[in-house]
């Protein structure tokens, strides 16, 4: 049998490189999963929801092979496999999904009912979405493959553009998500809160959908920078200026036609002294003064049910000082939970095919090894302005 070796969290803010089972064709329960497939990890990324875990900010038991966004090459295939053969190239959207329940056939496969015993809503590495084994390691199993995988259409054109590709799995989609669901259109004034990799997905999806123009906020100079120089208008949160300030300085008025919220519950104050401070309702409360009325609201920024780490009794099981009496009079709408990926994947794939999004170089793809995986994490979690791809089998390095 071949060896196998992934990212697994050791608690206490640790990660390490370890051997790791190779995948069968089993689900979490150990029942037959011949409706999957086995994956060659061609790229794996490092995702802010990992940190999440990694800094002890969820229930999260030390062990799990973490590790949700993958691109690979289809090794093995079970008996009820149709679509898919050996030395396919597909992009495994985060979200696992049966394909045959209500809420995957209206295509709301982030909330799937068949995949996890506790909840609605599966995904690979991740606490309390099921049980299914993370992808940031060499191999990894796939349920349901015929309904889950996207398969790319030309493997050397896949390769040359690996880079973008590896983002389809979650960042690119979950960007766009928020974007769409804030109402950006051609023409909109769009603010996003937070200048890291979802962030900058999410302003670059405002503009694929032709808003006319993107602010970026961040308490983080050096993300900021970045987003400035991939053609981005920036709010510095660090300042004691306030948001609504900044945005008239940019727009000439106080106010943006949408909203994302790409930061979530690790979220902290504004101005000076403030950013110092974890504030968890600062994004939501902020993004509603600075929306117009009747504006809409994205938040695929991530909050949970349980956060053993928050600052306050009340945050600890999600409650937040939300000022919702602010959205309501504005007649505010907001859009909240995961990603449904697939709803997505296939035309960005087709955006990035046909050179109409860069998001490679917008959210600052760096490859890494596995080895040098725990770096990674330790980087991203110091707020480096890059998105952290691991090359298993060191195949895209010699692509790139």
């Amino acid at each position: 049998m071949s060896t196998n070796r992934g990212v697994v969290y050791l608690g206490q803010g640790q990660v390490e490189v370890q051997s790791i089972p190779f995948p069968k064709l089993l689900d979490p329960l150990g029942k037959s999963a011949e409706h999957g497939v086995i994956l060659k990890v061609l790229s794996t990324n490092i995702c802010g929801s990992d940190q999440h875990m990694v800094r002890g900010r969820t229930t999260a038991p030390a062990g799990l092979v973490l590790g949700h966004e993958i691109t690979g090459e289809v090794l093995e295939v079970g008996r009820d496999v149709e679509t898919l053969k050996p030395g396919d190239m597909v992009s495994v959207p985060f979200n696992v999904a049966c394909g045959r329940c209500r809420t995957c056939k209206e295509q709301h496969t982030g909330v799937c009912l068949s995949v996890n015993p506790s909840r609605a809503g599966g995904a690979y590495g991740y606490v309390d979405m099921g049980g299914w084994i993370g992808g940031q390691a060499e191999y990894v199993m796939v349920p349901y493959a015929d309904f889950n995988l996207l398969k790319f259409p030309d493997r050397a054109q896949a390769m040359e553009k690996i880079r973008d590709l590896t983002c389809l799995s979650d960042i690119l989609p979950t960007g766009y998500h928020g974007a769409v669901t804030a109402g950006v259109g051609p023409g909109s004034t769009v603010y996003v809160a937070g200048a890291g990799p979802v962030g900058l997905a999410a302003a670059a999806s405002a503009r694929l959908l032709g808003a006319a123009a993107v602010i970026v906020g961040d308490v983080n100079p050096v993300r900021l920078e970045h987003a400035r120089k991939v053609g981005f208008e920036t709010a510095d949160l660090s300042r004691d200026a306030t948001l609504a300030d900044q945005v008239a300085q940019i727009l000439g008025t106080p106010e943006v036609d949408c909203a994302v919220d790409a930061v979530g519950f690790e979220a902290r104050g504004h101005g000076h002294a403030g950013s110092q401070v974890e504030a968890p309702a600062t994004v939501l409360n902020s993004l509603m003064e600075v929306t117009r009325a009747a504006g809409k609201i994205g938040i695929p920024g991530l909050y949970v049910t349980d956060d053993p780490g928050a600052a306050d009794k009340a945050a600890k099981h999600g409650a937040l000082s939300i000022r919702l009496g602010l959205g309501w009079a504005k007649s505010h709408s907001f859009f909240t939970g995961q990603t449904p990926v697939m709803k997505y994947n296939r035309a960005l794939m087709q955006a990035i095919l046909w050179d109409r999004i860069k998001i490679a170089d917008v959210v600052g793809v760096q490859l890494i090894s596995l080895d040098n995986a725990p770096v990674g994490y330790a980087e991203f979690d110091a707020g480096a302005p890059k998105k952290f791809v691991i090359d298993p089998h060191g195949l895209l390095a010699k692509s790139a």
